[in-house]
């Protein structure tokens, strides 16, 4: 199965961007009060990483306080649902995953639409994933992990950021692709989904590589393989999947920002800026290298567009997958 992360330019975005800024700024006053950022998603995992990093340089750039708010819990649509809510006047801001468009699969019932509930500002970066297992495990390549799967059926389990997180459907999708059944083990984010496969109680893991890059530095965990179709240089001796295992696979963990539906345009206009600045700035995009995160950047349109792609393309792998949460 060959799954594609779209890339946007990060250049053109900063010059469109550029151009409306002095538009936007003309014509608000905004922000003139800290900026609440809503995360999915627990404190010190993958999704917070970034945001943090962020919030500090838009920070800097806004002269507001840009503050981190985590509300964990459902694969990111309590959060969602927060946002959706909120006073649309760019004072709520939703720093969201892949989830938002995976849970319109997983999900029959949902207390938010994220087309008609939710503004998009800017597609901000992209994380792959690693195959890590717990040390214990006798196994040392994919190809290893994948005979001792298959020898010993529904005796692993795999710990993920929750049920229908991308770092389920990765661990899913090759379990899938090689006939291999293992149990799943949701968690509320990936800090505790980590903790319990170091400790042992889980066998292996697809998680994100700046979640897991500790861990895997520090040897409480082996790296097996990668998810990006390219080796990534925080792990440059750890092959991909596509070159071992899975030709043509890749996926991996995408983040962006979203505001309230009606939220007025000259705000998102100046959000989309200062989001776009941020991520060209060198001191951000050397935070996010540390962390195996690749820095993107899109105009508002581009990611409306993105979004309405994963919508659909995330649509048939769940049907492909049959996975759900309901």
């Amino acid at each position: 199965m060959k799954i594609t992360t779209r890339r946007t330019v990060l250049t053109s975005a900063l010059a469109m961007a550029t151009l409306t800024s002095g538009v936007a700024m003309a014509q608000t006053n905004y922000p003139d009060k800290p900026i609440r950022m809503v995360i999915a998603f627990p404190p010190g995992g993958p999704t917070d990483l970034v945001a943090r990093v962020l919030a500090q340089k838009l920070t800097e750039q806004m002269g507001q306080s840009v503050v981190v708010d985590n509300k964990p819990g459902a694969n990111g649509n309590i959060a969602a649902e927060l946002v959706a809510k909120a006073p649309s006047d760019g004072y709520t801001i939703f720093y969201n995953t892949s989830a938002v468009t995976l849970s319109p699969a997983l999900y029959k019932k949902m207390s938010y639409d994220v087309r008609a509930d939710f503004a998009p500002v800017a597609l901000t970066a992209v994380i792959p994933l690693v195959l890590a297992v717990h040390p214990s495990l006798p196994v040392n390549t994919v190809q290893e992990f994948v005979q001792y799967t298959k020898n010993n059926p529904d005796k692993l389990s795999y710990g993920s950021a929750g049920n229908g997180n991308i770092t389920h459907l990765g661990a899913y999708m090759i379990l899938q692709d090689k006939g291999l059944t293992a149990v799943h083990v949701p968690y509320k984010g990936s800090a505790p989904a980590l903790t319990d496969l170091v400790a042992g109680q889980t066998q292996f893991t697809t998680d994100t590589i700046n979640s897991a890059l500790p861990f895997i530095k520090e040897k409480r965990l082996k790296a097996l393989a990668v998810t990006s179709l390219k080796r990534t240089s925080v792990l440059p001796d750890v092959p991909t999947l596509s070159e071992t295992i899975m030709p043509g696979f890749e996926v991996g963990a995408w983040q962006g920002v979203l505001v309230p539906a009606k939220t007025s345009p000259d705000i998102i206009k100046r959000l989309n800026t200062e989001v776009v600045k941020a991520l060209a700035s060198a001191d951000v995009r050397a935070k996010l290298a540390i962390q195996g995160a690749e820095p993107l950047g899109s105009t508002p349109i581009e990611y409306g567009n993105y979004i309405k792609a994963e919508l659909e393309r995330w649509d048939r792998v769940v049907k492909q997958t049959g996975a759900s949460l309901d």
